[in-house]
């Protein structure tokens, strides 16, 4: 009987110390919980001037916009009517050469 005493002593001995240790896991656990809540600072609330609709804002984009867009246009025919006065100007130049040539 003491033999069956002694292990049934043993068992809640090391149950015990496995309640403990699950205590011990358990508290470390709840701990870090807490850090964790303690380190992450509320969310401020948005500010509602910034958060409003700005129809200025848009305004302003889309002139800018529409001045870049009517520059570039700009830009392009001036390129095409150069392009088309340095044709015109190298053909008259070319005639007039072949003329030089056959009359020289």
């Amino acid at each position: 009987m003491s033999d069956a005493l002694a292990k049934a002593e043993a068992a809640a001995s090391e149950a015990a110390v496995n309640s403990a240790a699950v205590q011990v896991a358990l508290a470390a656990v709840e701990l870090a919980k807490l850090a964790q809540n303690q380190q992450q600072p509320a969310a401020p609330p948005p500010d509602p001037a910034t958060s409003q609709f700005s129809v200025g804002k848009w305004i302003a984009i889309g002139l800018a916009g529409s001045v870049c867009a009517i520059s570039l246009a700009l830009s392009a025919i001036a390129v095409a009517v150069g392009a088309v006065a340095v044709t015109c100007c190298l053909l008259v130049l070319r005639s007039m050469w072949r003329d030089y040539q056959r009359k020289g």
